[in-house]
């Protein structure tokens, strides 16, 4: 145990993405690449469209708007640095590097799960109580709530970091990952564990089962309306309104808890390192077009808006 570091200042990381063969550097840079400029220009335009077009300034695309700018600061957080290990062949990330990383990836990740509660909300007062929408998610309500998101965003991570910094770490930590996950992390530390667990739990009951829960109370409420409905063709264009925001709550929760899973219980490097990329990269990329596609007042909006262009 002489090796062990508690002065975290030469402690390093080693990051190991996918292959080891150099000869796949030049397919994985251009598959994240592709992946990162897809995602950052179709949020983009997501966000472009929602802030052009006054029709959209509800706050079910605030809140959309909002999704999309985290989905691009989540893989803005990853991806570079990945492309940046991938061409230079220079895996080694510092101790304050590392760190930064998982503070700034839980901020999105704690964000992005807020987001997805509070769209299941909105979905669910506007099909449930729609005569009380405007009063219940007012402009300054939504504003309050906006506020109260981030905040617990960017103080939330904390804890976890708090706790991975009582974890003891050797002089070089080998990470068989794309970034640096906390749970890696955790898996290649020494002692105080109890602690972590503690958090990890208490993370995936406030911020994970919770909010899904309430999204699943939320949807049976909103199917026995849809199913009162006598009309098929208002159940269709009701159940529209909220099937987007349902999918991507499906896709994130299965992605999130398999890559979990996954990593606490050593399913393997490969399987481990795709479904972490699933849940980074890909998953934001594909946002924007679940949303886009099934919204037809979002497809009128970026008609008319390159109409007027």
């Amino acid at each position: 145990m002489s090796n062990l570091m508690d002065n975290r200042t030469y402690t390093l990381f080693h990051l190991v993405p996918f292959s080891p063969n150099p000869n796949d550097k030049f397919l994985f840079v251009s598959v994240f690449s592709t992946i990162y400029l897809s995602g950052v220009i179709l949020n983009s335009l997501v966000i472009a469209v929602i802030s052009l077009d006054a029709n959209l300034h509800t706050p079910m695309y605030l809140f959309f708007c909002t999704l999309s700018t985290i989905d691009i600061f989540c893989t803005t957080v990853i991806v570079p640095k990945l492309l940046h290990i991938l061409l230079s062949g220079n895996g080694l990330v510092t101790f304050t590097q590392c760190f930064t990383q998982m503070y700034f990836l839980f901020v999105a990740t704690s964000a992005e799960v807020l987001l997805l509660f509070i769209m299941g909300y909105d979905r669910y007062v506007a099909i449930c109580h729609p005569l009380h929408y405007h009063q219940i998610l007012s402009l300054r309500n939504c504003s309050w709530i906006m506020v109260f998101t981030l905040v617990c965003a960017f103080i939330n991570p904390s804890f976890f970091i708090l706790a991975l910094l009582n974890l003891t770490f050797d002089r070089l930590i080998i990470l068989h990952q794309f970034f640096c996950d906390s749970l890696s992390v955790f898996n290649a530390s020494y002692g105080g564990s109890n602690q972590f667990y503690i958090v990890v739990w208490t993370e995936w009951i406030l911020l994970g089962l919770c909010p899904f829960f309430f999204n699943v109370v939320s949807y049976i409420n909103i199917f026995c309306v849809i199913v009162r409905i006598k009309s098929r063709r208002g159940r269709r264009k009701t159940f529209s309104t909220c099937s987007s925001h349902l999918i991507v709550m499906m896709i994130y929760y299965s992605t999130g808890a398999t890559h979990t899973i996954s990593t606490f219980y050593h399913t393997g490097i490969l399987l481990n390192q795709v479904l972490s990329m699933i849940y980074t990269t890909i998953v934001p990329m594909i946002n924007p077009l679940v949303y886009s596609l099934r919204n037809n007042e979002f497809k009128k909006a970026l008609r008319r808006l390159l109409k007027v262009k």
